[in-house]
This record gives C-alpha cells, sequence and structure tokens, in this order.
C-alpha cells in the first residue's frame, strides 16, 4: 500500500510541475502594449479548467503527504 501511494504521489508531483508551467502568467507582459492582449481574452474558460485540474493534483499530493508523513498507511 505504501509503494501505492508513493506512486501516486511522484505522478501528481510531476503533473503539478507541468500544469503549473502550462498556467499563463497573471500580467498582459509584452502582449499588452498594442492591444494584443485582447486577442488571448477567448482563453478564460480554458484557464478555468485549468485551474480546476491543478487543485485536484494539488490535493491529491498534499493527501499523500499527509498520509506518508505522518506514517498512517504503514
Amino acid at each position: 500500500m505504501v509503494t501505492f501511494i508513493w506512486t501516486v504521489q511522484i505522478v501528481s508531483a510531476l503533473l503539478l510541475i507541468i500544469l503549473i508551467l502550462l498556467h499563463s502568467p497573471k500580467g498582459d507582459g509584452i502582449a499588452g502594449f498594442g492591444g494584443a492582449s485582447q486577442i488571448f481574452s477567448s482563453q478564460k474558460s480554458a484557464e478555468k479548467g485549468l485551474n480546476k485540474v491543478t487543485g485536484i493534483v494539488a490535493a491529491v499530493f498534499i493527501i499523500c503527504t499527509f498520509l506518508l508523513g505522518y506514517g498512517i498507511i504503514k
């Protein structure tokens, strides 16, 4: 059982890294110059879905960390 939890934690850690890197920055950055930031406004729904998936994966990672850290599963 411990091996399964470790596997889930490693997979969720890798997914978290990938999902966080997929997020767009909050500022407009260079796209803010010249009104180019309006081109990217249609991706709001994709960002919401990405936020939900990232939250779920983060919750799984935290639960696995507590289970392994406190020795609940042996």
